[in-house]
């Protein structure tokens, strides 16, 4: 029996785990996006790593990104082969400097009872033949997993039923096209950082962030990598993700530039810069693209997940945590939709616990 219908404004990663989940729940589903699977999960490493991103204050998102990560195992045996990854991250310091924030990190981690192995330079070796002797010392995380976030988004996209349109307003029980109306029971709004466009509540509470990645594959000779990197070099932050191919997706980019999605020559240096210090076989990389997409970030880096009005909901604002966050922001989406608990760790995505 179908309970009703939804329209999911947006066919980003979340977009579409959402209308995928809901769906399975008995809701009729349609997503609308004007270019579908082309925004920020498109130029995204994959990484489900919410350790490595923890950082002091920050302890909310964490146990978020925690409860997700439990969760993806099952979420991606679901879909099928995307390319799911469980060899784990190092963390590498480049120079003292670098070395001394990853001890503020691995503290911090060890204080509230989450562990990281720490290791010097060679010991990262050991695990990682790829890196620089230069590298003084780091961590290791081995809990931490990989996506390969374009085959997840072409068989999330595989499951839903499209209506490729720009959207012009959301209003309780109806989505508002060029030139039609779609109604609907329930509207949720997940289209990233053009959210802030939908509603007037959102205006305030989402901005866009620019990202920039590159895609490397491996030339003649080249060492492929066994595991993700992230890596600190004079405090810039660096990450480098294996694909099964052989791939390696290579970013870190991040600036407040509005919706610009122009790829800026000082970044695809920066970006290559820091990674042959850090890996110098990346060398041997041929670069095969160049990318820029546009977070939607929050007040607090926590998502957006709520009821904004009866009839229209948020799930929005999940900064650089949109892969990771997918399957637990369909789970509470879904439960809102059917009027069931909420999955406690998602609570602190509600609008209300924010006041």
């Amino acid at each position: 029996m179908v309970k009703g219908k939804i329209v999911v404004v947006g066919a980003g990663v979340i977009g579409l785990s959402v209308a995928w989940r809901a769906q399975n729940s008995g809701w009729r589903t349609v997503v609308v996006d004007p270019q579908p699977c082309s925004g920020a999960s498109w130029v995204a490493g994959g990484m489900l790593a919410p350790t490595t991103e923890a950082w002091p204050g920050e302890e909310p998102l964490l146990e978020l990104g925690e409860a997700s990560l439990r969760a993806w195992p099952e979420f991606a045996a679901e879909l099928g082969d995307v390319g799911l990854r469980r060899e784990g991250t190092v963390v590498a310091a480049f120079d003292s400097a670098d070395a001394d924030q990853l001890t503020i990190l691995a503290e911090h981690l060890d204080g509230i009872g989450r562990k990281v192995d720490r290791l010097t330079g060679p010991e990262l070796r050991r695990m990682e033949p790829t890196l620089s002797t230069s590298v003084r010392s780091g961590l290791s995380v081995p809990g931490d997993l990989a996506v390969d976030n374009r085959k997840l988004l072409e068989i999330l996209r595989s499951k839903v039923e499209f209506l490729h349109a720009e959207v012009k307003a959301v209003r309780p029980g109806a989505v508002e096209l060029e030139d039609s109306t779609v109604d609907c029971d329930a509207v949720v709004i997940a289209a990233g950082a053009w959210s802030r466009n939908l509603h007037p509540r959102l205006n305030s509470l989402i901005r866009p962030v620019k990202g920039e990645i590159l895609r490397l594959k491996p030339g003649r000779g080249a060492l492929p990598l066994g595991r993700t990197i992230r890596a600190l070099v004079e405090s810039r932050p660096v990450y480098l993700v294996p694909r099964d191919t052989g791939e390696v997706v290579l970013g870190a980019t991040q600036y407040e530039a509005g919706y610009d999605t122009e790829v800026a020559v000082k970044g695809v240096r920066d970006l290559l810069l820091d990674a042959e210090r850090v890996v110098p076989g990346i060398s041997e990389y041929i670069l095969v693209e160049s990318a820029a997409g546009v977070r939607a970030s929050s007040l607090d880096n926590l998502p957006l997940i709520d009821w904004l009005e009866p009839g229209v909901m948020v799930a929005s604002g999940h900064h650089r945590n949109g892969l990771l966050l997918a399957p637990i922001t369909a789970d509470a989406v879904v439960a809102l939709l059917n009027e069931d608990p909420v999955p406690e760790a998602a609570l602190v995505a509600r609008l209300e616990s924010r006041r």
